[in-house]
């Protein structure tokens, strides 16, 4: 098979839940004996041709100039080169900025795309936005072969809404390592004295919230809030909230730092409550790290019994004010573990892709784009 994959800002690594999705899959598919193409950023730090066997295409993206707009080039750029190529199955990874290209990706190729979260639903955008973004999807179902949820909440939706039957592939979660080194001294922390929260700072991940709750509450532990500030949003959490009990740490990539704080948290929150199977969530879960999640459809299915919830921070709020049971503790973060080793291992979903598209590939779909 050679397989194209697009809509990521390329490999390896450097930025997220995409760019980390494809690495895994790729390299992962090259075992198999796939040749594959990952399309990158014209300027992303890695610039060799090949990483581990997989074929790296760099094309413009102005989003460093543009900002948000800059990613529609890109996408285009990506589907403009893709025609020279001759692939048998071009993966998308989501549609946000790539929906309106459709017209232009090759013939005689398999298209197949991942339908990452309901976007349009999520309250970060403005309603014009919203529009857009359910415009895009509605379009992307009508131009692709194939669809691919990695939530079953989002499988169920597609099928009730447009009566499409997706695949269901999960996202994989990276086995954790973990060594007796504790990384908390940098962070003033020690552990089981702190709280903690990982994610990019947007509204619909109701950091806000998950802050509010912990000054309301009756606890003196401290929150500390890794995640790059470099936004408006989070420059106004910063000026707002900044102290002592609130900690803002910045980024941090470092996974072995990473999967130690979870770790070692009183509490993680997971505060996500839009898109599909959310990467951070079963990294936290593969980290034996205690969650308390944002109650919602998405993060139920795969939490289950296994998770304290909040809807708001009055009910976080009385969450942080209830003692915390050991062998609850030890009974949710032993269940989440072991989801992520029989579910959400990476052998797992690389076998599913490759089963998957190898059927995919054995239908008579090419020419009825």
């Amino acid at each position: 098979m050679r397989i194209g994959i697009i809509g990521s800002r390329g490999i390896p690594n450097k930025y997220g839940g995409f760019e980390q999705f494809a690495e895994y899959l790729s390299v992962g598919l090259v075992g198999y004996g796939c040749e594959i193409w990952v399309y990158c950023q014209h300027n992303h730090p890695y610039q060799e041709s090949t990483y581990k066997g997989v074929h790296l295409i760099h094309c413009f993206d102005p989003e460093n100039i543009l900002g948000t707009f800059g990613q529609f080039i890109y996408d285009f750029n990506c589907i403009l080169d893709s025609r020279k190529r001759s692939f048998d199955l071009i993966y998308q990874l989501g549609y946000t900025s790539s929906a309106i290209w459709q017209g232009l990706l090759p013939k005689n190729v398999v298209i197949v795309t991942n339908m990452d979260g309901l976007e349009w639903q999520r309250n970060k955008y403005s309603r014009l936005v919203q529009k857009f973004l359910l415009y895009s999807e509605k379009r992307i179902i009508k131009s692709s072969h194939f669809l691919i949820a990695d939530s079953k909440v989002i499988q169920d939706y597609l099928l009730k809404t447009y009566q499409v039957k997706a695949g269901y592939i999960a996202y994989g979660a990276e086995k954790c390592c973990l060594t007796d080194k504790v990384h908390l001294e940098k962070f003033n922390c020690h552990p089981h004295s702190y709280y903690l929260v990982i994610a990019r700072m947007q509204a619909d991940n109701n950091i806000e919230v998950i802050i509010q709750a912990v000054l309301k509450s009756e606890t003196e532990h401290p929150l500390l809030i890794i995640g790059s500030t470099n936004n408006r949003f989070g420059r106004y959490l910063v000026k707002k909230y900044a102290s002592e009990k609130i900690r803002f740490a910045g980024a941090v990539f470092d996974r072995s730092i990473l999967n130690q704080l979870r770790r070692h948290a009183l509490i993680y929150f997971h505060g996500h409550s839009g898109g599909g199977t959310n990467p951070s969530l079963l990294e936290a879960m593969a980290s034996s790290a205690y969650i308390c999640a944002h109650k919602n459809p998405f993060n139920e299915t795969i939490l289950g019994d296994d998770a304290l919830y909040f809807v708001d921070s009055e009910s976080l709020t009385k969450v942080l004010n209830s003692p915390i049971k050991t062998l609850d503790r030890e009974t949710k973060t032993n269940r989440n573990l072991t989801k992520t080793r029989l579910y959400y291992n990476w052998e797992l979903i690389v076998s599913q892709y490759f089963q998957t598209f190898s059927e995919y590939l054995k239908s008579d779909l090419k020419s009825e784009r």
